[in-house]
């Protein structure tokens, strides 16, 4: 939320802004809290009921994976501002019998009764953020199942059953939370189902206030009863299709009957000894991969965390690696190959993240001067929650789930208790862009989990949510760990880089010729600031485009979890 014109602000922020602050017990970068260690499990969310259920399932023999899915539904509950089984989900699990990353992509596809024509014929210059025609078949449940088949171990009604009796039984809403709830409900509101569902009579619930939602419980109990294909091809999935037929919508039965998630294989750059993991497009993970390898060809040892050098160079980086985002990540069953061919879309993942390809991006930085437009580069060929758990066997899982801009579409069929995504927003409404609209195609996604390993062993388990912030955030999190050598809690809670207006792979901005827009967090010293004006950077304020951080390490040698979870949304790292 930008508050000032740019000119006005930066005097403001040059008057106001004090040192980066030393916490009080290590004199290191500011931390809220200290880091949480435990020897057996541990996990962090964004809300602190949620951990605690996380860590009840592990207790009672679940593993990791049934751990991050009972958290995840009750975040659906506690969090409806970021999340649900409206949405989508997005996964990576260390598994300590294959002893290798699994990930999975749980995103859905847009209805095949909804065509780019139709659009273009109904006067659509881009796809609406609300309502009915954003909306794309929800992926969350699907890929609970696809996980917990693989890696779970208690059945799943037991998974959800802490969430089924918080619905019925009520829980008291956190701050945060309360607050983004109260923004999205004049929205929203106007939406079929929604008011009814998530409202007291036409008002958000307050913070400390008890909320239920016995329509979710229900609809939880049944996925849990009867399995995956409750909702996608029973009776859930029928009144889905009923409501969107009354209500001018294009999502039906079919739709979700077809769908299914996959199994993928993550994408990897080292950076300076350690391995960081993302998932392949249709998310910008390799985003964060393409901003460090380009960092790495610089000797951040010379700059001070926050220094004009700090910043300058990551911003730029971020430029590149954006505009690259911009052009070449969409769907791989349709890009950058049109007939579904896996291996050209693995080898443009391969070529993006190339030392190869990085030095040549790298030679486009000037030291001391802001670019104001950038190109991709030539090839050879939105409000979200994110949780992370950790078991006794040593399994970790990174996972991020989403509606879209905070509650979704508000788009809510009358007795089920959840919201529909608007993912859909994220295509564009042109012939031949990568991410151009089609029945049955995944759009662009920007939730992202991380992973990094180090010498081929877990180490972190983290993620950042936050739109386009994810892949900036996960960037810096891992420079702050190794370049700046902060614990696991300092490198969430150290002020952060927000570079906005990258020409966008939704088409939302056509293409950068402006140098876009630094924000920095509070917590910058102002010679910095005054810097980076200098070389060129137009710096606003903006309150809150910083993400929210989750992690979980692992000490190799011992096996203790460290956990950690930042000071900007309601959670808690837990551990036993």
């Amino acid at each position: 939320m930008k508050v000032m014109p740019a000119c006005l602000m930066c005097c403001l922020v040059l008057l106001a802004a004090p040192a980066p602050a030393a916490d009080r017990i290590t004199g290191q970068p500011f931390a809220t809290r200290s880091v949480v260690y435990a020897p057996e499990a541990m996990a962090a969310t964004s809300h602190p009921l949620a951990t605690q259920i996380a860590l009840d399932v592990m207790k009672q023999g679940g593993s990791a994976v049934d751990a991050a899915i009972a958290a995840n539904a009750a975040l659906g509950l506690m969090e409806p501002t970021g999340n649900g089984i409206g949405g989508d989900l997005f996964a990576i699990v260390w598994d300590p019998k294959s002893q290798k990353l699994h990930g999975y992509n749980g995103s859905g596809r847009s209805p095949k009764g909804l065509t780019l024509k139709w659009f273009q014929d109904n006067g659509h210059q881009s796809v609406p953020s609300h309502g009915p025609l954003p909306v794309t078949v929800p992926g969350t449940v699907d890929g609970w199942f696809a996980l917990h088949g693989r890696f779970g171990k208690l059945p799943m009604a037991d998974v959800l059953a802490p969430t089924v009796r918080y619905a019925r039984d009520g829980h008291p809403v956190h701050d945060t939370i309360a607050y983004y709830w109260n923004r999205s409900v004049p929205l929203l509101s106007k939406w079929p189902g929604f008011s009814e569902q998530f409202t007291f009579d036409g008002r958000a619930p307050r913070t400390g206030e008890l909320w239920k939602n016995p329509n979710l419980a229900n609809t939880l109990e049944t996925i849990g009863r009867e399995g995956r294909d409750a909702f996608y091809k029973g009776d859930i999935a029928r009144r889905i299709d009923a409501y969107f037929r009354e209500h001018d919508g294009f999502l039906r039965y079919e739709d979700l009957a077809a769908h299914e998630g996959e199994w993928v294989e993550p994408a990897s750059a080292n950076y300076r000894g350690v391995d960081v993991w993302e998932l392949p497009p249709n998310g910008q993970g390799i985003a964060a991969l393409q901003i460090l390898e380009i960092l790495e060809g610089f000797d951040f040892s010379k700059f001070e965390f926050g220094s004009a050098e700090h910043v300058h160079l990551f911003v730029e980086a971020k430029k590149l690696a954006f505009a690259d985002r911009a052009r070449w990540y969409a769907d791989p069953d349709y890009f950058p190959a049109r007939d579904g061919d896996r291996a050209k879309a693995k080898a443009l993942v391969g070529e993006l993240v190339s030392e190869q390809y990085a030095a040549k991006r790298r030679a486009l930085i000037n030291p001391d001067r802001a670019a104001r437009s950038v190109d991709a580069g030539i090839l050879q060929h939105g409000d979200t929650i994110y949780l992370t758990t950790a078991d006794k066997d040593g399994m970790m899982v990174s996972l991020i789930q989403s509606n879209y801009r905070g509650m979704g579409s508000g788009m809510a069929t009358p007795g089920l208790g959840f919201i529909f995504q608007d993912r859909g927003e994220q295509f564009v409404l042109k012939a031949g862009h990568p991410n151009s609209f089609a029945p049955g195609k995944r759009p662009f996604h920007t939730i992202i989990p991380a992973f990094i390993t180090k010498d081929g062993e877990p180490w972190v388990s983290f993620g950042l949510m936050g739109g386009a912030m994810q892949p900036q955030g996960h960037a810096q999190i891992v420079m702050n760990l190794v370049d700046f050598g902060m614990n696991l809690q300092e490198a969430g809670d150290a002020p952060r880089i927000q570079h906005d207006g990258s020409t966008d792979p939704a088409g939302q901005v056509a293409e950068m010729n402006d140098g876009g827009v630094l924000n920095l967090e509070t917590g910058f010293p102002y010679e910095t600031i005054r810097a980076l004006m200098r070389k060129g950077h137009t710096i606003e304020f903006a309150d809150g485009p910083y993400g929210g951080y989750q992690a979980i390490a692992r000490d190799p040698e011992t096996g203790v979890y460290a956990g950690a979870s930042e000071s900007r949304k309601d959670g808690q790292a837990a551990g036993y």
